[in-house]
């Protein structure tokens, strides 16, 4: 089974998006050698800032990418750095392409972006078992005791 949360140094988190995006004008130029190089170039950026693609699939007019985002980072800087680097890169490796395109602007404006995280049935069973947990982990915990000689008490002297 897969692993249900990821970490930083001081954070576990579960952040994962569901990320659609388009190529200028939806023109169908996703197909076979820029395929490969489109998935190489996102593949790349994606690990250089730490971000796990869980799903990708590329269609001809359109990529749909399913990222877990660490929460250092926001989704529009994500988008931003994804679209803006890979465009750079992918004018590099076909230059031909700023006919069609110009500006070096490969990916149309917008992107669609949807969170994909637990549902409510499960946040509730974490929370009651993580309750249990906290109880049964004060139980075997060393207890602080009120002071018997503090101000407070009344001292209760025997009966004669």
């Amino acid at each position: 089974m897969a692993k249900k949360y990821d970490s930083l140094a001081h954070t576990k988190y579960y952040c994962k998006y569901h990320i659609v995006f388009t190529p200028k004008y939806r023109r169908k130029v996703i197909y076979n050698q820029l395929r490969g190089a489109i998935r190489d170039i996102i593949k790349d950026l994606c690990r250089y800032k730490g971000i796990e693609i869980v799903e990708g699939h590329m269609m001809p007019d359109h990529i749909h990418l399913l990222l877990s985002i660490p929460p250092k980072y926001s989704v529009s800087e994500i988008m931003g750095y994804l679209k803006g680097k890979s465009s750079l890169m992918i004018f590099d490796k076909y230059a031909n392409l700023k006919y069609k395109f110009g500006n070096r602007r490969f990916w149309a404006e917008g992107y669609y972006v949807s969170t994909v995280g637990l549902n409510e049935a499960t946040v509730r069973k974490y929370i009651q078992e993580q309750e249990k947990a906290d109880i049964a982990k004060d139980k075997l915990s060393v207890k602080e005791y009120e002071d018997p000689f503090g101000e407070d008490k009344e001292i209760k002297k025997p009966n004669k």
